[in-house]
């Protein structure tokens, strides 16, 4: 036969940003050998009738560093569409690591990135020690999609300085110097870049901050130096640009990620843009910014989301305004069904809304210091809040919010917020709380972002806030809702498509996947567009040691291929196992 698989009839998407066609796309060896009029036979064939044909995703931003060390299906990305993931996302990640600092890397996940440090406690295999060794684990395990690597600052400067790694503590020469030989070894192996965190958001599970996050201009500058004069390998940055210190403290930092890209020889640097609830003008400066540095020759790049960045409420949910009263508490041990029957008995309810709840963040604790700023100011917070619907609704209307029902019914929006919680018997109701991306309560500035030239669709976070989002959906919402639902300014299909692959995997030097070509890899989706559906995020304790994760199912996608390998058939996994380490 000449081919392996065929796929036939459908209307091809190719990821370059070029109107959609329609064509016959054929398979051998795990790559595309043919796109068009396919004549001969095949061992498969695919009728696409009436779908689309598209490359593979390319999720950029995602925190499975634990997950593939033991999990070989990387749901819930590859349930979307997604068939290669680049994780050790803003600094964090579990290599490189000395055997005494497991639990600390272990901690400081579980803290930035709401992964319950059990699981990955029981979990991760620690196989490895040095970077490269990580990357062989990885090379060595099974899975359905492709990932890729970066270098994890806040585990770097840990294993190079030891108990001097502290937020604050100045890197010394002898420690830069170290640090800079082990990400130049990382990048001879094919690691794909480096990442680091500098925001006050992230703390370690004891609420500490995290060890790169006040890295001063020698080490960050040092370390990006590690890249001059390769062509390959990406920095990432996440910053609030030291929003804390004031806005002074704005343009020093920027000043700082320019240097960075100076030092880095030319290689890319991206960072994250975003319309922060205590800061919302900020996105526009760093746009702002970001083309003033592409004009003067500096390769900047902006990680935009495609709907608001928030969390969910609810009674099993790492957070909820209530799991600070003393009443709530005295009551959270019970199981869950009792629990909400006791919580809705009015005389319960009554004493759980008079109460002055105890503080849920701060020292000793890893939730933001958000969580309280939520509690004191609810009846503001309350306009960014909507019933979790089935399916989902991220662009919901004002009327909507619970704020607004709040005053519909002449309640005190907490009263409101309560009753929705506890609306399930079986406590699985749930509330949206769009934190950033939505002070306008709509997403016409999400627009802007994801429409610039210079930005990247990402910040997915696929494996992390397992018990508060579940955004590794993301690439289901920028054509369920970017290219087809949302009334007004929308995508085109073609460009919908090309931010989700082409795009992301030129801007990380994936020279061999995202479009549909001749001599790609053969990594496609097959999608009944008008059928595409989410689905209501569901926590399923299904995490090492019964940790519980929210996941998100999906309907559309009729057929997920790995290198020429069938891997999902209408959400189901097929137990092919083709995904690779990619190294660059």
């Amino acid at each position: 036969m000449a081919w392996d698989l065929k796929i036939v009839g459908g209307m091809v998407v190719d990821g370059t940003g070029a109107a959609p066609r329609r064509a016959d796309v054929a398979v051998k060896d795990g790559r595309i050998v043919a796109v068009g009029d396919c004549e001969g036979d095949a061992a498969r064939v695919i009728d696409a009738a009436g779908m689309l044909v598209t490359p593979g995703f390319v999720d950029i931003h995602t925190h499975y560093d634990g997950q593939a060390t033991w999990d070989a299906e990387m749901a819930p990305s590859s349930w979307h569409g997604v068939t290669t993931c680049v994780m050790g996302s803003c600094g964090v990640g579990f290599a490189p690591v000395r055997p005494t600092d497991h639990e600390r890397l272990v901690r400081l996940m579980e803290g930035v990135e709401d992964i319950p440090g059990a699981a990955l406690a029981e979990g991760l295999p620690w196989t490895w020690e040095t970077f490269p060794e990580y990357m062989d684990h990885l090379d060595r395990s099974p899975h359905t999609i492709d990932i890729a690597a970066q270098m994890p600052h806040d585990a770097l400067r840990v294993y190079v300085m030891g108990d001097r790694a502290v937020a604050g503590e100045p890197a010394t020469e002898a420690d830069i110097a170290e640090m800079k030989r082990l990400m130049g070894e990382a990048l001879d192996a094919g690691a794909v870049g480096i990442s680091t965190g500098r925001t006050d958001n992230h703390r370690t599970a004891d609420g500490d901050a995290t060890p790169a996050s006040e890295a001063a201009r020698a080490e960050l500058v040092g370390l990006a130096e590690a890249f001059a004069g390769r062509d390959s390998g990406v920095l990432q940055v996440v910053s609030d640009f030291d929003m804390a210190a004031g806005p002074e403290r704005f343009d020093p930092e920027f000043d700082l990620l320019e240097d960075m890209a100076v030092a880095a020889g030319g290689r890319p640097l991206s960072t994250t843009v975003l319309q922060r609830i205590n800061d919302p003008s900020q996105w526009k400066k760093i746009i702002t910014r970001v083309e003033q540095a592409v004009e003067k020759g500096l390769p900047l790049r902006m990680q935009v989301a495609p709907r608001p960045i928030g969390i969910l409420l609810g009674m099993e949910t790492t957070f909820h305004p209530f799991m600070g009263h003393p009443t709530f508490k005295a009551h959270a041990g019970l199981p869950l069904a009792e629990r909400v029957a006791k919580l809705k008995e009015p005389a319960v309810r009554a004493q759980i809304l008079s109460e002055k709840p105890d503080a849920v963040a701060g020292d000793g604790s890893a939730l933001p210091p958000l969580a309280d700023a939520l509690l004191a100011r609810i009846d503001e917070a309350a306009f960014l809040m909507y019933r979790l619907t089935d399916p989902p609704i991220y662009e919901p209307s004002p009327e909507a919010s619970l704020a607004a029902e709040a005053v519909r019914e002449g309640k005190k929006a907490l009263e409101v917020l309560y009753d929705v919680l506890l609306e399930d018997e079986d406590g699985s109701a749930m509330v949206y709380f769009a934190i950033f991306n939505f002070m306008s309560l709509s997403l016409d500035n999400v627009h802007t972002m994801i429409t610039h030239p210079l930005a990247l669709t990402s910040l997915s976070d696929g494996g992390a806030h397992v018990g508060t989002v579940c955004d590794a959906s993301f690439p289901t919402t920028v054509l369920q809702w970017w290219a087809r639902d949302r009334p007004g300014a929308k995508l085109t299909i073609e460009d919908a498509v090309h931010k989700l692959t082409g795009a992301n995997a030129a801007y990380m030097g994936f020279e061999d996947r995202g479009v549909i070509a001749e001599g790609k890899l053969a990594d496609l989706n097959v999608i009944d567009f008008e059928g595409l559906r989410l689905h209501k995020p569901v926590l399923k304790a299904d995490l090492p040691a019964g940790g519980k994760r929210l996941l998100q199912g999906v309907s559309g996608y009729r057929y997920t291929i790995k290198s020429g390998e069938i891997t999902f058939k209408d959400g189901v996994s097929t137990g092919a196992m083709p995904g690779k380490l990619v190294r660059v």
